[in-house]
């Protein structure tokens, strides 16, 4: 996978953050970046007070995502105005018009499926700062807890991958060693329950990524 001229550490988002503790305990244990729900079907989902308590405490270098999924162009607005955010996570069925009008840079979720084509979707979110690629299933927009088959992502992608579904601290150093993303993302699998991360889990998880580097 093309690295872009890039260092090749992965890097690592936690996803799904809800609570303050959570939010600190990933940043202290090497965390790059913390995603932040804004779907209020998600178990995960925060409202705008709750991601202000989360973005207010954190350490800086570590990036904060904003998750949507086909939003209305004036919830994503009220998040803006009110939640310090680096990076837009676009999450349902947007076009690329749809999630560039924001004037943020964004990562666009791809649902990998038999129908999904990865040349067209880097074609058609060429303004993306990254695909974002996730496991598919039916009515439910991400944080499925599964895997999808990682052999169906070419070898050369022109535009960085973050790899998100099912990863945990067992299967992630085997997942970047054949996809070699350039960020993983996880929620799920760093979880005690959900919304609640597990600190331990999330130690584990980063280790293991940091460890294929060093490899």
């Amino acid at each position: 996978m093309e690295n872009l001229g890039l260092a090749r550490r992965t890097r690592v988002k936690i996803c799904g953050i809800t609570r303050v503790d959570d939010a600190l305990a990933a940043a202290e244990l090497g965390a790059d970046a913390i995603g932040l729900v804004f779907y209020p079907p998600s178990p995960r989902a925060v409202a705008i007070g709750q991601a202000r308590s989360i973005v207010g405490v954190m350490p800086p270098f570590v990036t904060i995502v904003a998750l949507f999924v086909n939003p209305a162009p004036e919830d994503v607005e009220a998040v803006l105005r009110s939640v310090p955010t680096d990076l837009l996570q676009f999450h349902g069925s947007e076009p690329a018009a749809d999630c560039l009008r924001f004037g943020r840079p964004y990562i666009k979720a791809i649902r990998m499926h038999k129908n999904v084509s990865i040349t067209d979707s880097v074609r058609e979110y060429a303004s993306a700062r990254a695909l974002l690629l996730d496991t598919y299933q039916d009515g439910v927009p991400g944080g499925t807890g599964a895997c999808f088959d990682w052999s169906t992502i070419p070898d050369e992608v022109e535009k960085r991958i973050v790899l998100a579904g099912g990863l945990t601290a067992q299967n992630v150093g085997d997942a970047i060693r054949q996809v070699r993303p350039y960020a993983v993302d996880v929620s799920g699998g760093v979880e005690a329950s959900k919304g609640v991360k597990d600190p331990d889990k999330v130690a584990a998880f980063i280790r293991e990524v940091n460890s294929v580097a060093e490899s």
